[in-house]
């Protein structure tokens, strides 16, 4: 056969000269199979009449295959697989059938897609079966080595937007309290406005104060003033949900944004951060220094229609948890409009 005979030496056994037209008719499909090998069997016996070398060396055989059966090649429950893909193929002679199949050989399990064309025959002559084997590991292997490559790139994807995401939360913070800039605060309440307009919903409100310190204590320096407000921001950071937002408005002031909460809840909330900060230690210099918060709390719709009067209600609200002394929680009043 010419394509065999331009790959192997002269020396290597021939293959019988029916191969050449079977292959012929395989070819279209075997050239762009990359690495196929070829094999030629009696179709009645199942003994291998000529095997490529190449494929015998795959196998692992230590002696030619030809004469011999799937079955003592491989063992009965190799064989069995093999032997009804060969019936199927002989029972349509000229159509290339496919079929994968795994054989232990070599000390290795190998994969393998199997074509198969049975020759056809005239005045009785002998059933030829030409097997075109093709390992499916190299491709096997190019595949895992892709999607190893895909599995890392989607990786450094997702740690790249990570990245992003954190360098643009880290841009709406300030640096010393950890809360959102002011900035942020105020496009994040003019949202939460609009979307409990449109959907009816409430959302609260909280004005915070630092109290002032007593009268017969030193008034912390600015240093001491930083360390309280880092406290405050850890508090309020540890007390809020990611879809809640606070931020440091100046000075000793603070405000936070409750989403989807009334009046109750807020105010049962704030309550218990006021008992934290309460009960807070901040250390500097060695010196321990404590700070009490008051609030004003203001929920929309309830107790304010707009933004404007919200912030209003807020500021009553704490401006009275300033006349009782500070160290209080205090709610606005609800509105009762005329009907």
């Amino acid at each position: 056969m010419t394509h065999v005979a331009d790959t192997h030496s002269a020396t290597e056994t021939a293959a019988p000269g029916w191969i050449g037209d079977a292959l012929a008719a395989a070819w279209p499909a075997l050239a762009v199979r990359a690495g196929a090998m070829l094999a030629a069997k009696d179709g009645d016996s199942g003994r291998y009449e000529w095997v490529d070398p190449a494929l015998e060396a795959v196998w692992g055989l230590g002696e030619r295959a030809a004469g011999r059966s799937d079955a003592e090649l491989f063992g009965g429950a190799v064989a069995a697989p093999l032997r009804a893909a060969d019936q199927t193929a002989l029972a349509a002679p000229g159509d290339l059938l496919a079929a994968e199949h795994r054989i232990d050989a070599a000390d290795r399990r190998i994969d393998f897609t199997v074509l198969r064309l049975a020759a056809t025959t005239s005045g009785g002559a002998p059933r030829r079966l030409l097997t075109i084997w093709v390992d499916q590991g190299p491709q096997r292997q190019r595949e895992a080595r892709l999607h190893q490559a895909l599995a890392q790139l989607e990786q450094l994807q997702q740690a790249h937007e990570a990245l992003r995401r954190e360098l643009h939360e880290h841009a709406l913070r300030e640096g010393d309290t950890g809360l959102y800039t002011r900035g942020h605060f105020d496009d994040q309440l003019r949202r939460e406005v609009d979307l409990s307009t449109r959907e009816h919903r409430e959302f609260a409100l909280v004005l915070i104060e630092i109290d002032p310190p007593a009268a017969a204590a030193p008034a912390p320096g600015p240093v001491a003033t930083a360390r309280i407000h880092e406290a405050l921001g850890r508090l309020l950071r540890g007390n809020t949900r990611a879809m809640d937002a606070s931020c440091r408005l100046d000075g000793r002031r603070f405000a936070v944004l409750l989403s989807g909460v009334g009046l109750a809840t807020a105010h049962a909330r704030m309550e218990g951060l006021r008992r934290q900060c309460a009960t807070q230690i901040v250390v500097h210099e060695g010196q321990e220094l404590g700070f009490t918060v008051a609030m004003g709390v203001a929920s929309f719709p309830h107790t304010a229609h707009t933004q404007d009067e919200l912030v209003q209600a807020c500021e009553q609200a704490l401006a009275q948890a300033r006349q009782r002394g500070g160290n209080h929680v205090t709610l606005a009043s609800i509105r009762f409009d005329a009907v």
